[in-house]
């Protein structure tokens, strides 16, 4: 079975809003792809290593990544990465980005609480190293990416992300903000770019 993986965003959680109208619209309209949205913790190794099990165990088929800020950022590591497996077959929309993550987080160092859950967090000097580390050095497969941005992010710049995954398929909206206003208007676009990157399977292309 395919799978959707929906990453959220850096200290959010399952329980965010574009996870729950993903996971609304895609049980509605395509049931035959499962659905994950796991739990990441604030800290790159950790949620990497998650991720990369969740994706290890199904390589055998198709696997769809959605992710939103922070979220885009994993999901651009897990596709650069698996993108290097032989018979892999990875594609990903990322939804405002987060680009090189690394060079903004020194504002959350120190203690911290998770927006949903309230669960408190410790951020140090180290855990910064580690999106650095994780951050890819090239976008390859470029045709596996569609990049959703809004001119109006107010806490990402969208040409930071506008110029990194530049020969990837783009929709720049004027306007907006960071949470992507009227994001499920885009769900049925994200659901047709996904599975037209798996032209050998006629079962997940979407009625036209």
């Amino acid at each position: 079975m395919p799978t959707l993986l929906y990453l959220h965003g850096f200290n959010s959680s399952p329980e965010s809003a574009k996870a729950q109208q993903t996971q609304q619209w895609f049980g509605e309209n395509a049931p035959e792809i499962e659905f994950i949205c796991p739990s990441l913790p604030p800290y790159a190794d950790q949620s990497m290593a998650l991720l990369r099990e969740i994706v290890e165990a199904r390589l055998s088929e198709p696997v769809f990544v959605v992710g939103s800020s922070m979220g885009g950022f994993y999901a651009t590591c897990l596709l650069e990465h698996f993108g290097l497996v032989s018979g892999s077959n990875l594609s990903a929309v990322l939804i405002n980005p987060a680009v090189s993550p690394a060079r903004g987080l020194d504002k959350w160092l120190g203690e911290n609480r998770n927006y949903h859950s309230g669960e408190s967090w410790v951020f140090e000097p180290q855990h910064i190293d580690e999106y650095q580390r994780w951050d890819p050095a090239v976008i390859n497969n470029k045709n596996n990416y569609l990049v959703l941005l809004q001119s109006g992010d107010e806490v990402l710049d969208y040409r930071d992300a506008e110029q990194r995954y530049r020969g990837c398929k783009i929709i720049l909206e004027s306007g907006g903000d960071h949470s992507f206003i009227d994001y499920h208007r885009h769900l049925a676009t994200i659901h047709q770019f996904l599975v037209s990157t798996v032209p050998s399977n006629p079962q997940l292309q979407p009625d036209l």
